[in-house]
């Protein structure tokens, strides 16, 4: 009997759904290292610098000491009472673990949370808000994910009827967006970033863009914002989120901000703050603005990606909804503990004279140092490079530079069958080993190319991946030059 499952037979959602961080750029990259690791100097390179996607910890980021001693106390709490702990680990670690330990229902990581996680976590998370913003936080509010996506699932799940509901995405975007919506049937409606206004976001954009899809018959739910921008590493103005809030006020969106890169903001002119703090500050409570907030500990200085932790801050929802985003949580049982643990302690760290407060100050300035300078070297390099304009690197991990390609390019992309940028990434990697991604997986306006590229490589890898790619990209330009 012939096979049931065919591709003519499975969800066509899923068949409709694409995640270009880790495309097929990805895969030829993981086929090239197991080349190299097979048959070494078999190419001209001899590592893959993976500069694909935000995960700092594969690129020799260390993780923050003293996350860590935490989340090992608490892995294995039999070590707390053992004489050699106090030499090993920190004493307000010790502290910090016990004071975790007895907010765990049996004091044990391996045993099943509340649905939306551990109640005294979820208070710390909310204190932390408060602290943040300024503005009172409810830990009833808070629910514990395994990073930020699975909360992001949870909203377009709940949202979302039918083809006829639009989610609101910024262009370009990051495609666990674009994929969540199709795998969930409904339709992306994008909204432009100008890119000649370093990737502005304009309310102008947003009335034409909801006046075309309601010409078509789609009801817009949401609107997702990205701040800091990824792959386009903006940071918006404060009057720009004003602005934002009162469009969704009154067009009655539910706000979905993606805030997992606060913490990463590099230009002295641009502070982060956060939509619930720009709501209340407006003076907007519950009854106003459905506002459903993102964060993880994947990204800022931690990037504990592995770990998944993260949560979402749901407000302005009546208790008919609320119930039935608990029921989508009970569903998935809970988020893992130590992603939970991780969460709290990201939003409640080291305090002036704690044992473990320099070092962890240290730590966290010095990653954060670090990403500016690579940052600036990359943005730097971009710009000197022909056929290539790069905007302001103001925050998150990534840069997405613009090239120019010359028509023999685009000619020979076509003959390939594949975008021009997948063209010029494809080749990228197949002569230095340097993984980026192509625009058009973020999706980007017709007739522009651009790449996305992390600033996550080692700093000291940094002057190698520029040499590398500035070589490639002469040698490019001069064999398709018009």
């Amino acid at each position: 009997m012939a096979p049931t499952v065919t591709l003519d037979t499975i969800n066509p959602k899923v068949l409709k759904c694409e995640y270009a961080v880790r495309g097929e750029i990805v895969t030829l990259a993981q086929r090239l290292q197991q080349e190299l690791q097979s048959n070494p100097g078999s190419h001209s390179f001899d590592e893959i610098l993976y500069c694909n996607i935000g995960n700092p910890q594969s690129l020799g980021q260390q993780p923050i000491t003293f996350f860590r001693e935490v989340l090992a106390l608490c892995d294995h709490p039999a070590i707390l009472d053992r004489s050699e702990t106090q030499g090993l680990f920190s004493a307000d670690a010790v502290e910090r673990a016990r004071q975790i330990l007895d907010q765990i229902p049996g004091r044990a990581t391996g045993a099943y949370s509340h649905s939306q996680g551990i109640k005294g976590l979820r208070d710390t998370i909310a204190a932390g808000i408060q602290a943040h913003d300024g503005f009172p936080a409810d830990p009833n509010d808070i629910f514990l994910t395994d990073g930020a996506s699975p909360a992001v699932h949870m909203m377009m799940q709940l949202l979302i009827r039918s083809e006829e509901d639009g989610i609101f995405c910024p262009i370009p975007q990051y495609p666990l967006y674009s994929a969540s919506i199709a795998l969930h049937g409904g339709t992306l409606v994008p909204y432009y970033l100008d890119e000649e206004t370093g990737w502005g976001l304009e309310i102008s954009e947003l009335k034409k863009q909801l006046e075309a899809a309601k010409s078509k018959g789609i009801a817009v739910r949401a609107l997702v914002v990205i701040n800091p921008g990824n792959p386009t590493g903006q940071v918006l103005a404060e009057e720009n989120q004003r602005d934002i809030v009162e469009f969704c006020k009154k067009e009655g969106l539910v706000l979905l901000a993606d805030e997992v890169y606060q913490e990463n903001v590099y230009v002295p002119e641009k502070t982060f703050h956060s939509f619930k703090k720009i709501s209340r500050s407006m003076g907007y409570g519950e009854e106003d603005l459905c506002l459903v907030s993102f964060q993880s500990v994947s990204k800022g200085y931690h990037g504990e990606c592995g770990k998944r932790g993260g949560y979402m801050e749901v407000t302005g929802f009546n208790a008919d909804i609320r119930e039935q985003i608990y029921k989508m949580a009970s569903v998935n049982l809970c988020s893992n503990i130590s992603g939970q643990i991780l969460a709290s302690l990201v939003m409640s760290p080291p305090k002036v004279g704690d044992k473990s407060y320099e070092s962890y100050r240290a730590e966290k300035e010095g990653i954060l140092a670090s990403l500016e300078r690579r940052a600036k070297a990359l943005e730097n390099a971009f710009n000197n490079l022909e056929g290539v304009s790069c905007n302001k690197a103001e925050g998150a991990m990534y840069l997405f530079p613009r090239i120019y390609l010359p028509q023999k390019a685009i000619k020979a992309a076509e003959d390939a069958n594949i975008t021009p940028d997948t063209f010029y990434c494809r080749r990228l990697l197949n002569a230095t080993g340097i993984v980026v991604v192509p625009g058009a997986g973020f999706g980007q306006v017709t007739g522009t190319w651009h790449f996305r590229c992390t600033i996550l490589p080692q700093e000291d890898k940094i002057p190698a991946v520029i040499s590398r790619l500035t070589d490639f990209h002469k040698g490019f330009m001069d064999e398709f030059r018009d």
